[in-house]
């Protein structure tokens, strides 16, 4: 995904949730009171120690980041679209650069 975000630079609500980016193309917020639903799977075993490391990495929860990968599978699987402003800027990079683009494009 890229940089790592740390707690204390995600913003957080005036009800206290905090802001946690679940894909490249959709922002959730973590309610602390969000409930989750237990379930068993089988995994390979040195796909979970990625995942596991990984997670330690980013100072995450085994659970955040697994939860992260569902996210971000459904939504492929949906055709998600990129979000508005991702959008927003393709849209200004293209105007402010298409003489370049058409060059690079011959």
């Amino acid at each position: 995904m890229g940089a790592v975000v740390t707690p204390s630079m995600l913003p957080v609500t005036k009800s206290g949730r905090t802001a946690v980016l679940e894909s490249s193309f959709i922002m959730m917020y973590h309610d602390p009171t969000m409930t989750m639903q237990k379930f068993s799977s089988q995994a390979r075993p040195e796909l979970l120690d990625e995942v596991r490391s990984l997670a330690a990495a980013e100072g995450r929860q085994f659970q955040a980041v697994l939860d992260e990968a569902l996210v971000e599978w459904v939504e492929r699987k949906k055709g998600a679209a990129p979000r508005p402003e991702v959008i927003a800027h393709a849209k200004a990079s293209i105007a402010r650069h298409r003489n370049l683009y058409e060059e690079l494009a011959k």
